[in-house]
């Protein structure tokens, strides 16, 4: 239901990780300098794949393998990895990265109903601006990279703090040549359906019984946003050079460089803004990430057992951290092998 992704996953699930600086940079001058750095165009063969693999008296060997994704990366790049179709082709399923789903309880005519509130649920309470909920150094930065990439958008003005730093992240992002996306998924799920390779979801789904009762208890007990409006502004003043160097070290396959590029908290800043709100318990998003891990790593215990071959999808993140998906498969016993 596309309201409640509108209110609830835009957050949650669309806001993409980039080199964080502290909450104390509130009170810092903006400097939004036209940047040199450059993204990469063109054909590029993306990262290599992860292999995860044990094997089984009766069976044999079976291998998962595992391309981890990033965002941003380079809008003008066109991927291309000569091992992914092969790898897909030869597969019996797909795992899809971890997500998650709302499914609100309501027919047609109550999605109609209940668009103004859902609608007014992005708005701050009582009518309030911006320049009322912010601290007065944070709102004089986003004063300047407002006017830079919304420009003069009175509308957004009275969004709560975390949906425009959602909306000004995004148009900053596409200013410099860069894509939430890159149209990764669109590629495995072409590939996908041209072998007959089933994909699986390993979604973590939301249930939302009373959609009214959602929106209004998010009225009444709204997130704690300041810091994630904050961390947002500081990654667009300070770090796009960092997500540059990230995107194009994604687009080329240079994981020495995106092992040594820190990654982000504006994204953790965020998740936890509204999962730590009153409203967050009620509805099951209180311990997302955990409940995502949970239901991914039993989909690829499963196709690990059952198919000789799966392709599957992760944030890079998991990959390269010590504590991700990969390491606690590796800590259960399954052998993980790195790309060279």
């Amino acid at each position: 239901m596309r309201l409640l992704h509108a209110i609830f996953l835009s957050v949650l699930c669309g806001l993409a990780p980039v080199a964080a600086q502290s909450v104390m940079s509130s009170a810092v001058p903006p400097q939004v300098a036209d940047l040199a750095a450059v993204v990469v165009t063109g054909v590029q063969p993306g990262p290599g794949l992860w292999k995860v693999s044990r094997k089984d008296p009766a069976t044999g060997n079976h291998v998962m393998w595992v391309l981890g994704t990033l965002s941003p990366l380079p809008r003008s790049m066109q991927w291309q990895s000569r091992e992914l179709e092969q790898v897909i082709g030869g597969s019996r399923q797909v795992l899809l990265p971890p997500s998650v789903k709302v499914k609100a309880d309501v027919g047609f005519f109550g999605k109609l109903f209940l668009l103004p509130s859902a609608y007014s649920a992005r708005k701050n309470g009582d009518g309030q601006t911006l320049q009322q909920v912010l601290p007065p150094p944070v709102y004089a930065r986003w004063q300047v990279l407002k006017q830079k990439f919304l420009g003069d958008d009175r509308g957004i003005e009275r969004w709560r703090p975390i949906f425009a730093a959602q909306e000004l992240y995004k148009k900053a992002i596409k200013a410099n040549d860069l894509s939430r996306s890159g149209g990764v998924q669109a590629s495995v799920d072409a590939l996908a359906s041209r072998h007959g390779v089933t994909e699986v979801p390993t979604s973590y789904q939301v249930v939302i019984a009373h959609p009214r009762a959602a929106i209004k208890a998010f009225k009444a007990s709204a997130p704690h946003d300041t810091t994630c409006f904050i961390r947002t502004l500081d990654s667009i003043e300070h770090d796009m050079p960092a997500m540059k160097a990230r995107a194009n070290a994604w687009a080329t396959g240079d994981l020495q460089t995106l092992r040594g590029l820190p990654d982000s908290a504006r994204h953790e800043a965020c998740v936890s803004s509204l999962t730590d709100a009153g409203f967050a318990h009620s509805l099951g998003l209180d311990d997302v990430p955990a409940r995502q891990a949970a239901i991914w790593l039993a989909a690829a215990r499963k196709a690990l057992a059952d198919n000789p071959q799966t392709f599957a999808i992760l944030p890079m993140d998991e990959l390269l951290k010590p504590d991700g998906y990969l390491a606690t498969l590796r800590a259960e016993g399954y052998e993980v092998e790195a790309p060279e």
